[in-house]
C-alpha cells in the first residue's frame, strides 16, 4: 500500500469512527468486550453434547420454532456449527447460539480447538473430522457452519481445499481476513503469519476451486479494527457462490451478537433450498453479484400506527 492509499484509509477509518454508527458501534465493541471476558473461562472446556429431543407434536414449542418446523423441517433440523477465532472459545457464541436456537435451529454446537494452534491447516483438518463426526451421529449429509474471525478461514480451507464442501452447505464467515490482513503482521509467526496477505495459506485460498458446492455468506464491517484494509473480509473468488453483507458500525467482536447479522443468518439458513437458492422471497440469492449492505439499527417506532405504517413500507 503507498502512502497516499494509507492516508485515504486512514481517513475513511477516522470518518467511520467519528459518525454516529461508528460512535454507537465502539461503544457496543468495549461492553461486549468486557462481557465476553468474565464469560471467556465458561467456554474453555468443550461443549457438553446436547441431545435433540424427537417431537411428534408442534403444540408445545413456541410459535417462532413452530414456524421454522412448519415451514421448512430440514432448515430447522440441519446441524449449525459454530467456529470461534484466534485465541478465543465457543463463549463467544453464547447469545448467537440462543438467538438460533430461540428461532427454531435444533441443532446448534460450538467447537473448540486450542487456542494457541500453530497450523491453520491441520485445525482445518481436525474441523473436518468433527464435521464428521456430527454427519455421522445426525443423520445429515451436510450441515452449516459459522465461523467468527479466523474460525472463518479454518472453515473455509476444510471447504475449498480439503474437499468439506462434501459436507458443507452453507459457510457464513464474521470479519474472517479471506484476504489476509494487515494487522497480523504485527505478530509475524506461527498461525498468525499464515494470516498475512502473502501468506501461502491465504494464497491457497485464491488458488481455482471450480468444483466448490458450498455457498458462503461473508459479513465485513468498517469498524472491524482487526481486519486491514476492510475489504479482506469480503470473498471475492470467481469460481465461489458468495454473498458479502457490509456491517456498518459493528466491531470485530461484536459481529456475533450484532442484531442485524444474526436476522441475516437466520433468513439465510432458514430459507436456502439444497442448490443454494432461496425458498422465500425476502432472503437474498448466494450468488447475487449486487453488494448487499445491511441498514442500521433503526429505532422502534413508539406508537403502533407508526409500527403498522413502517412494516408496511419493508
Amino acid at each position: 500500500m503507498d502512502p497516499q492509499q494509507a492516508r485515504s484509509a486512514l481517513a475513511r477509518g477516522a470518518r467511520a469512527l467519528c459518525s454516529p454508527a461508528g460512535v454507537r458501534g465502539t461503544a457496543v465493541e468495549a461492553t461486549w468486550v468486557t462481557a465476553h471476558l468474565l464469560t471467556y473461562p465458561f467456554g474453555i472446556a468443550a461443549e457438553k453434547a446436547r441431545r435433540t429431543p424427537e417431537s411428534f407434536s408442534l403444540q408445545q414449542l413456541p410459535p417462532v420454532q413452530r414456524g421454522l418446523l412448519h415451514g421448512d423441517v430440514e432448515a430447522a433440523g440441519t446441524p449449525i456449527l459454530l467456529v470461534h477465532g484466534l485465541v478465543d472459545n465457543r463463549s463467544i457464541f453464547t447469545l448467537l447460539c440462543r438467538s438460533l436456537r430461540r428461532r427454531g435451529f435444533g441443532r446448534v454446537t460450538t467447537y473448540n480447538y486450542r487456542p494457541w494452534t500453530t497450523d491453520l491447516r491441520a485445525a482445518a483438518r481436525k474441523l473436518g473430522e468433527q464435521v464428521e463426526a456430527i454427519c455421522e451421529h445426525s443423520g445429515y449429509e451436510r450441515i452449516h457452519v459459522i465461523g467468527h474471525s479466523m474460525g472463518g478461514i479454518l472453515a473455509r480451507h476444510y471447504v475449498q481445499r480439503q474437499g468439506g464442501d462434501a459436507r458443507v452447505h452453507t459457510l457464513v464467515t464474521l470479519g474472517s481476513p479471506h484476504g489476509g490482513t494487515g494487522a497480523a503482521r504485527l505478530l509475524p509467526f506461527g498461525v498468525t503469519a499464515q494470516l498475512t496477505p502473502t501468506s501461502a495459506v491465504i494464497e491457497e485460498l485464491r488458488q481455482p476451486a471450480p468444483d466448490c458446492r458450498t455457498r458462503f455468506v461473508a459479513f465485513w464491517s468498517d469498524l472491524d479494527g482487526l481486519i486491514t484494509p476492510k475489504r479482506s473480509a469480503r470473498i471475492e473468488h470467481p469460481d465461489l457462490a458468495a454473498r458479502n453483507i457490509f456491517v456498518r458500525g459493528a466491531g470485530h467482536m461484536s459481529l456475533p451478537i450484532d442484531r442485524r447479522v444474526v436476522r441475516d443468518i437466520v433468513m439465510t439458513l432458514a430459507h436456502l433450498q439444497s442448490d443454494g437458492s432461496t425458498a422465500a422471497v425476502g432472503a437474498t440469492l448466494i450468488g447475487s453479484t449486487s453488494e448487499r449492505r445491511t441498514p442500521p439499527v433503526q429505532p422502534v417506532p413508539a406508537h403502533p400506527a407508526a409500527a403498522a405504517e413502517r412494516s408496511a413500507e419493508l
